[in-house]
Order: C-alpha cells, then sequence, then structure tokens
C-alpha cells in the first residue's frame, strides 16, 4: 500500500478488524520496547477486544483500501476520559496516522461534551510525549505500574463481589460507587467499568463497607483474556472516600482488592498510581508493590484533576 497515493480514513473500528488490531497492538508495542519477538507483547491480556465490547462506538480504526493500519480507543468516565492504547502498524509509523487518529478522537470527547481528558504515555519518547504535546496535553507526574505478590492474610474487614449481587443491589451498588466517584472528582463515573467488568466476565468489583456505607471499591480485571493476564489480577479503577478516614478506607481497599486476587487464584495484584497522589504511592510501597514500568501522565491544558495530594486513587490509564 502506497500511503501517499491512498488516502487514511479514519471510521469506526469493525468487529471483523479485532483480530488484526490486536495484532498491530502487539506488534507496534513490542517493536517499540525491543522484544526479540514483538507480538509476545502483553502474553494473553487483552486491551483490544475487551475494550471495544465494553464501548463500539469509542473504537476508532484507521484504514488504507479497507486494511486496518492502526486503531484508537477512547474511554469515557463521565466528566473524565482517556484514549488509548494508540497503536500503528510498523510499517506506517511516522506517516501522520497517529496524528489523524488522535484528531478524530478528540472530536469524540467534543462530541461527548467530556471536559477533562488525559493520557498515559513513555516518559522517555520524545516523540509521543511531543505528538500530545502539540494537542493541549502538558506532561506532569510519573504513573509507576505496580505489582505485588498476592498473600492470603489481608484483613479488609467488611467487602462484598459485586458478582454475587441480585438485580436490585446491583443497581444500589452502581448508585453508591457513582456517588463515591463523583465525591472525588466531580462527574467522575468509573460505573461502566464496573458492568463490563461482570457482563464480559473479565473481572469483578470489591465493594468495602463501613456498616452500610460504601467507602470504597475496586474494579479488578482477572486472569487471562482480561487487561491482567494469567496469574494476574489488575486494578482497573479503584478509590476510597475522601475525607478525615480516606487513608484508612484506603488501606482497606488494597486489602480486599489483595483478597479477592487471592479468592480467584491470582498469583500477583497489579496496580498503577500516579505519584502526585503521594500518601495512596507511598502506602502502596509499604504494602510490597514495586513498579514494573511506569508512564508520564498528561492532561488537557495542564489540569489537575483528580491527580491530587487528597485524592486516595488507584488507576493509570493506559
Amino acid at each position: 500500500m502506497d500511503i501517499a497515493r491512498s488516502p487514511v480514513d479514519i471510521a469506526p473500528l469493525r468487529e471483523i478488524d479485532l483480530p488484526q488490531a490486536d495484532r498491530i497492538f502487539r506488534l507496534a508495542f513490542g517493536t517499540f520496547i525491543g522484544l526479540p519477538e514483538p507480538l509476545a507483547f502483553g502474553g494473553d491480556s487483552d486491551y483490544v477486544c475487551t475494550r471495544w465490547r465494553a464501548a463500539p462506538d469509542a473504537a476508532l480504526g484507521a484504514y488504507i483500501d479497507g486494511t486496518l493500519v492502526g486503531s484508537n480507543f477512547a474511554t469515557r468516565w463521565g466528566s473524565f476520559g482517556f484514549f488509548g492504547p494508540l497503536t500503528v502498524h510498523p510499517e506506517h509509523w511516522d506517516k501522520g496516522i497517529a496524528r489523524r487518529l488522535l484528531a478524530e478522537t478528540m472530536a469524540l470527547f467534543d462530541q461527548w461534551g467530556v471536559p477533562h481528558v488525559a493520557l498515559f504515555t513513555f516518559p522517555h519518547s520524545t516523540k509521543h510525549v511531543g505528538l500530545y504535546q502539540s494537542h493541549g496535553f502538558w506532561p506532569q507526574q510519573l504513573t509507576p505500574v505496580m505489582a505485588k505478590a498476592v498473600a492470603s492474610t489481608a484483613d479488609a474487614g467488611s467487602w462484598q463481589r459485586y458478582s454475587v449481587l441480585d438485580d436490585a443491589s446491583r443497581s444500589a451498588a452502581l448508585a453508591a460507587c457513582r456517588a463515591l466517584a463523583d465525591a472525588v472528582h466531580p462527574g467522575l463515573d468509573p460505573t461502566s467499568e464496573i458492568e463490563s467488568a461482570r457482563s464480559q466476565r473479565i473481572g469483578d468489583t470489591a465493594l468495602v463497607y463501613d456498616g452500610t456505607e460504601l467507602v470504597a471499591f475496586a474494579v479488578c480485571h482477572l486472569g487471562k483474556g482480561s487487561e491482567a493476564g494469567s496469574g494476574s489480577a489488575y486494578v482497573k479503577f479503584g478509590a476510597a472516600r475522601p475525607g478525615a478516614h480516606a487513608a484508612a478506607h484506603f488501606e482497606r481497599l488494597l486489602s480486599a482488592s489483595e483478597a479477592l486476587a487471592h479468592a480467584n487464584g491470582m498469583e500477583k495484584l497489579v496496580a498503577g498510581v500516579n505519584t502526585s497522589r503521594h500518601d495512596a504511592y507511598r502506602r502502596m510501597l509499604d504494602r510490597g508493590f514495586r513498579t514494573m514500568m511506569q508512564g508520564v501522565a498528561m492532561q488537557l491544558d495542564n489540569a489537575p484533576g483528580y491527580n491530587r495530594a487528597d485524592c486516595f486513587v488507584i488507576d493509570d490509564w493506559r
């Protein structure tokens, strides 16, 4: 294909193209980081099909003569959005395709009326940082993606699995999670992740209570076919209720996440936290979490969002 003669079309990503999108995702990242076998990147985790199934209208493909050469996935959590993985086949790097995908992705956020948008990228890559900065994103603090071995001794106190609730209880739990997230950041609503993990059977959510009040929750992907991969639990999003007891609630959140991982036979617990949330980061280090990789958070117009010292939140925006 000659991109000089064949224009790039940006269109909704077709379900039939998911295997190729997954292949390009692995090939692109594996090539960039220098793996001997680039297609081995990510193992048996799944970032492409799971995100498409969660929100097909938020997945974009780049096509040349009808053939997929790249893709991007937008995620909307109420008033907050992020995107990725944005990948282009290595044969078509440095030809403006990523820029086209990014422009159409930003148009989606504008269409949805999402006021706050951010991303996670390689801190050492001037090319990646420069591309996103040209669209108004500014690099801020590092986001370590951390892991620890799962132990069987974590005491989380009173917590519950979302997946075992009946319909009425699930509806009430979703409302409580939505209210808690809104207290962290106005309009923040990651409850679609809770339902997506349950409906796709790729994970579960730990709900942490103080009496009848929800004080923390963690959406966890579990094992093969999820964003975690075999043997791992991955906290996609977790938050503790703000206030005087936020740190204590966060400790229970970490324990509940580990207990959920252990209950599902997982050996490793993976979670990301931005270092601007310093106390949360420090407490994870004290728990034995160690950094596997790290990215840099970039936020539109350099807004702080909920990357603040008073926030006890787990996520990484990959």
